[in-house]
């Protein structure tokens, strides 16, 4: 998922219904950012772009005053990105809207293995509104809200009028437990500063890890577990452990990131991983740091002891 000079960066805009996902996207084709961004909706009928701002249409292709484009998904959404690029029109970026009703997941595993659209895109971030007003009731009614989170970069916290500050720092701990590697912003009617969404390297492995990340448990069964250790691990080991793991172990990790000590090398090794897909490559040399495996896991059904063991015991020498 690592961008290169020919390639196009893609923003995942995810979150539940009501979350503020139509206000961001309408607050962000206002803006005189001197970009031409592509946004895709997967139901358009529904999004209500301000139609003062459409120009031209064309095969359910949209053209914004400002030079956006904006156009809706019809079936496969390889397809539509494929019809996209074919309108030869120059984007500096692509913005997708997931519905409120999906976990992130899916799509982020297709800038995986999707040759068709790995070589001319890559995926730069995923966005995660949350209503911080009415999101403790959604998170009780609706696990794929647990999911949205998990697979975040950026939780963007909207609304944060309506609610006070000690319930909007409660608020902040409990997305730290669900997803500890996201940045947290708080917002108000979606207006966010677009260098906080756009160009936000996500899914750059030389962002594999921030250090000092702690073990996280919540009250659901999506959390997030850390470990750190000493001795070597076999990336190719990891890779098929955790291919395995929800099989021999019943846990379900949904992403994984880390640094890793490679025996014969004097180089870090970064790698992720979105559901079974796996990406890693040798970073830097650890210079005068120790030597040390740091991981950080998101998933379901984790647990802290077992996935340490069965870990250690596979894939460490």
């Amino acid at each position: 998922m690592n961008s290169s000079k020919n390639s196009l960066p893609v923003t995942l805009l995810s979150g539940f219904l009501g979350s503020g996902k139509t206000t961001l996207l309408n607050y962000v084709l206002k803006q005189n950012h001197g970009k031409k961004i592509a946004v895709i909706e997967n139901e358009f009928g529904e999004i209500g772009i301000d139609s003062e701002f459409v120009i031209g249409a064309d095969q359910d292709i949209f053209e914004m005053s400002n030079g956006c484009i904006c156009c809706s998904i019809r079936g496969d959404l390889i397809e539509t990105l494929n019809r996209l690029l074919e309108q030869h029109k120059k984007f500096d970026h692509i913005l997708i809207e997931s519905t409120g009703l999906a976990s992130s997941g899916p799509i982020a595993q297709a800038f995986l293995i999707e040759d068709e659209i790995s070589k001319s895109l890559y995926l730069d971030g995923i966005i995660t509104m949350v209503d911080a007003k009415h999101i403790k009731n959604t998170l009780n009614e609706q696990e794929v809200v647990w999911e949205q989170i998990a697979f975040s970069n950026v939780i963007v916290l909207n609304k944060a009028d309506l609610v006070t500050e000690p319930e909007m720092e409660a608020l902040k701990k409990q997305m730290h437990q669900i997803n500890p590697t996201a940045t947290i912003c708080k917002t108000t009617h979606a207006v966010i500063s677009l260098n906080q969404v756009l160009n936000i390297g996500g899914f750059d492995l030389n962002n594999a890890l921030e250090p000092n990340i702690l073990h996280n448990e919540t009250d659901k069964n999506i959390s997030s577990v850390s470990l750190s250790f000493p001795g070597y691990i076999d990336p190719d080991r990891l890779k098929i452990w955790l291919q395995m793991l929800l099989l021999n172990e019943g846990m379900d990790v949904f992403r994984a990131k880390g640094v890793l000590n490679i025996k014969g090398s004097k180089e870090r090794y970064l790698f992720q991983s979105v559901y079974m897909m796996f990406e890693g490559r040798f970073d830097k040399p650890w210079g005068l740091d120790l030597p040390l495996n740091k991981m950080v896991f998101i998933g379901q059904d984790l647990n802290f002891q077992r996935l340490e063991a069965s870990l250690k015991n596979y894939a460490t020498f």
